[in-house]
């Protein structure tokens, strides 16, 4: 159970730092500095000088991420009858990978084109939720026993409103990310609309409307969902959905400055790291959320196993 902890944690890791260094990237524009795929201008390890370190090193960390992911779904399947939840996550984890695994290639291909982009670093955000769920499993979720004796509870209707909310910052991630490869950042230079028009004038200001629109889409099924987790659920699924809720408020006013700062690369990557932030915290608290009344279940379980045996003494 601890290497499939260690495996599932490390994935996680470096997930994160996959998608950091893919955003830090795509802001300094270094995605091409590796003109080929798998190699990088010919080579396994090119002079690693200017951007190409960058590059060279996010494909590294890729390689590395490959065997862990591998490590997790092995010593997953050897503990998935006994934790609930880890098959299902197992081959979710898998799917994604192996897309993403080929998505790398394809975009390189196809010369970071703005969709290229956006579908792989959409790809790379699902790994991260699929390796965090699996992690949480490894750490927090209850033995099989316990989960087969669940019943409904409160916190069930919860987790959906919390999943969704995850799905909306995923998309809004995934705009940003068209936003930015495309250059659009600054199409629209007002706010909250652009030149007072809902989707502006032409693609690169419909991208930016579209952005901003997903984010607005977002915080309101945010606001919902984290007062519902508040009201009727854990204090740790409370916890995550209003950390995620108070990133989102730190993420407007990123988004805000960017527009009227004339997007620094700092203050761009600032701004991308957060949103991962904020999607994960989501995913977090949609996962714990789904695992209350398996956890609930178990405790009931384990209590009823001890009056039991006390009754039984």
């Amino acid at each position: 159970m601890k290497l499939f902890q260690g495996f599932a944690l490390a994935g996680v890791v470096l997930a994160l730092a996959l998608s950091l260094l893919g955003s830090w990237i795509r802001i300094n524009e270094a995605g091409l500095s590796c003109p080929d795929w798998p190699l990088c201008r010919g080579a396994l390890i090119p002079p690693l000088e200017g951007r190409v370190v960058l590059e060279w090193t996010h494909r590294l960390l890729a390689f590395v991420e490959a065997f862990v992911v591998l490590g997790a779904i092995v010593t997953g399947l050897r503990e998935r009858g006994g934790v609930a939840g880890v098959s299902a996550a197992l081959w979710a984890l898998g799917t994604v990978f192996a897309f993403q695994v080929s998505l790398g290639g394809l975009t390189v291909v196809l010369g970071n084109s703005p969709v290229s982009v956006m579908v792989h670093w959409g790809m790379g955000m699902a790994l991260l939720a699929a390796l965090t769920a699996l992690a949480l499993l490894a750490f927090v979720a209850p033995e099989t026993s316990g989960a087969r004796a669940a019943r409904p509870r409160s916190s069930e209707s919860i987790a959906p409103a919390l999943a969704l909310a995850a799905a909306f910052a995923f998309a809004t991630m995934c705009a940003g990310a068209y936003v930015s490869s495309s250059y659009a950042g600054l199409a629209c230079p007002t706010l909250p609309a652009c030149n007072g028009t809902l989707f502006g004038q032409g693609a690169a200001q419909l991208a930016q409307m579209l952005h901003r629109l997903a984010a607005f889409g977002f915080a309101i099924v945010a606001v919902v969902a984290t007062y519902a987790a508040a009201r009727g659920s854990s204090r740790r699924v409370a916890g995550a959905a209003l950390a995620g809720l108070g990133l989102l408020l730190v993420q407007i006013g990123l988004g805000a400055a960017n527009v009227a700062w004339a997007l620094p690369p700092a203050l761009r990557e600032l701004h991308a790291t957060n949103a991962v932030a904020t999607f994960l915290a989501f995913v977090i608290a949609a996962v714990l959320a789904a695992l209350e009344p398996y956890r609930a279940a178990a405790r009931d379980l384990e209590r009823a196993r001890t009056r039991r045996l006390a009754a039984d003494g």
